[in-house]
């Protein structure tokens, strides 16, 4: 028997019988269902090749950063504009705080910077997390950590960034707005709008109306 309260987490392995009841007048629930080879896939990764077997032993989870990691997580999963590259990076790092891992150490510059020439060369590209880690030749959970460590955004962070910049420079040049979404590889106008406006403070008609 546990009891949970707002903020807290509450974990279930596959498999388990499990039932509730709402402390007080009501309760409300904001819930992910993972794939079991999806988390094993992770935990591999995260303990490089160790072992893949995980389960969670402690029903209910306190601390903060872990629920503001799964918050995260549940955004991009659930938003308007769910991004399952962004979601796995989160996923993969809520995993990686669940498992109270001492962090690796980082890997080498080379091999990260490897990962960050593929995003430069061709940042409008479609380029997954699996492939940055092929070319780095890491798992995925040290691109994600080495990553941000290097550059102090999360691969996929850094993509947006680079085709935000693009886009911008597309934009003072006189194209289009919606040839510049296309061209540097947002999915629609309303995510690319999204994205300018929070990284730059101004939407993209404003932005191209200053540089008319």
């Amino acid at each position: 028997m546990v009891e949970a309260g707002p903020g807290s987490l509450i974990t279930c392995n596959p498999g388990e019988v499990h039932d509730g009841m709402p402390i007080g007048d009501s309760r409300a629930w904001k819930m992910l269902y993972l794939a079991p080879g999806f988390v094993e896939a992770v935990v591999a990764d995260i303990r490089e090749g160790a072992t893949a077997s995980f389960e969670f032993t402690h029903p209910v989870i306190e601390q903060q950063t872990h629920a503001r990691a799964f918050e995260l997580v549940y955004e991009t999963v659930t938003g308007r504009c769910a991004d399952a590259e962004r979601a796995q990076e989160r996923l993969i790092l809520l995993l990686a705080g669940m498992l109270h891992k001492k962090p690796p150490s980082l890997p080498s510059a080379s091999a990260l910077a490897r990962a960050k020439a593929r995003i430069d060369d061709d940042p409008s590209a479609s380029i997954t997390l699996a492939a940055l880690a092929r070319e780095a030749g890491l798992s995925r959970f040290q691109v994600v950590r080495g990553f941000s460590k290097l550059t102090g955004l999360t691969p996929h962070a850094y993509i947006v960034q680079r085709r935000l910049d693009a886009a911008r420079a597309m934009i003072a040049n006189g194209d289009a707005l919606a040839d510049a979404a296309v061209a540097c590889g947002f999915a629609d106008q309303s995510h690319f709008n999204r994205m300018f406006v929070q990284r730059y403070g101004v939407t993209p008609g404003t932005y191209a109306e200053a540089m008319r």
